[in-house]
């Protein structure tokens, strides 16, 4: 099981940034001196509401130094929005940046604001994310590109930025609804498994992308990851008292968003926090975030486990308490886990 940690680049507007990056810097620091494996972090542009947020490939680029030797995550790069030669020239020099440690998260989004800024029309949005992501391999390992199409126009071109991993970075793909999850089977190395989903609607999920595998005559992936929201404390009354505000507060904004409008029709965010946890979040004691987190491994084979415990408006310190007893408690019980395959 590799353990890795989402890492949040929201802030309230009145907050100094700077002094947050301290804050995310030490918490990089702590996770490479207590063998964590992976840094993650995510994207979004236009955020609505009483936060800002660092854009992913600057944050993750000053944070590669800090790193070590752990794997450096895009979770997610919002591929649809972008060029494919930006893409694909800055997530290559990026694994140059790590060492070829990247990997490669994509995902389609689901923020009209974000859509509308970049003028990805309606009806184009899966389209155009598809027809990237094959541009953006094939400048990755072909001599000669040449490509038509409404937004890029390439003729006979080599990009002669390569990335380190050959013949590229590992591709995870974040889907939330059953078209998506089939697309990650066909089109990805792994399914990037969302936080927001109840063990039951993942268990349905799984079935989905298990026969998309099997359609696709494509093995079962050697990594499945999953973003899980953890808070471990001395016990459970404890971890929901001090993680709650700011853990409940992070899923009204994505309700907001309209993030829950893209997922099942069971599950809405629009729910007070007792019952929003209830199948989702991990929340307290070492012991019992382990039991919680015990049917990740088991019925679903994930084994790259990418814990957030830290959200918008949470001082650092509090993130860090629970992250030495992760490091301290947790983390050597799941270095013990065997995880299934997932089909």
């Amino acid at each position: 099981m590799k353990i890795g940690l989402f890492l949040t680049n929201q802030q309230f507007r009145e907050t100094d940034m700077v002094a947050a990056l301290d804050e995310q810097v030490a918490m990089v620091h702590h996770m490479r001196d207590h063998g964590w494996d992976s840094l993650i972090s995510g994207q979004h542009y236009l955020n609505e509401g009483d936060n800002q947020q660092l854009q992913m490939v600057p944050f993750l680029s000053r944070l590669i130094p800090e790193a070590g030797d752990m794997q450096v995550g895009l979770g997610i790069l919002l591929l649809n929005l972008h060029n494919p030669v930006y893409t694909a020239e800055t997530v290559a020099s990026m694994d140059v940046l790590c060492g070829g440690r990247l990997i490669f998260g994509v995902g389609l989004g689901y923020r009209d604001v974000e859509f509308n800024a970049f003028a990805v029309p309606r009806g184009k949005r899966v389209a155009r994310f598809e027809e990237y992501l094959t541009l953006i391999e094939r400048l990755w390992t072909e001599d000669s590109v040449s490509h038509c199409s409404d937004t890029c126009i390439l003729d006979n071109v080599r990009m002669n930025i390569r990335p380190v991993q050959k013949p590229r970075p590992p591709i995870w793909l974040a889907a939330n609804n059953d078209p998506a999850i089939a697309r990650a089977a066909r089109v990805a190395d792994c399914w990037f498994v969302n936080p927001h989903s109840t063990i039951e609607t993942i268990t349905r999920h799984m079935e989905v992308y298990r026969q998309a595998l099997r359609d696709a005559g494509k093995p079962a992936p050697a990594e499945l990851p999953i973003v899980k929201e953890v808070y471990c404390a001395k016990d459970r009354r404890t971890a929901m008292e001090v993680a709650g505000p700011y853990l409940f507060g992070k899923y009204q904004n994505y309700a907001s968003w309209g993030q829950d409008k893209v997922m099942p029709e069971n599950e809405s965010f629009d729910q007070e926090f007792e019952d929003l946890v209830q199948g989702r979040f991990i929340l307290g004691s070492p012991e019992e975030c382990y039991e919680q987190l015990r049917p990740y491994w088991e019925q679903f084979g994930m084994n790259h486990l990418v814990i957030r415990t830290h959200w918008l408006g949470m001082p650092g310190q509090l993130a860090l308490d629970s992250m030495q007893m992760i490091s301290d408690e947790l983390l050597p019980e799941l270095r013990r886990v065997e995880s299934q395959p997932a089909a």
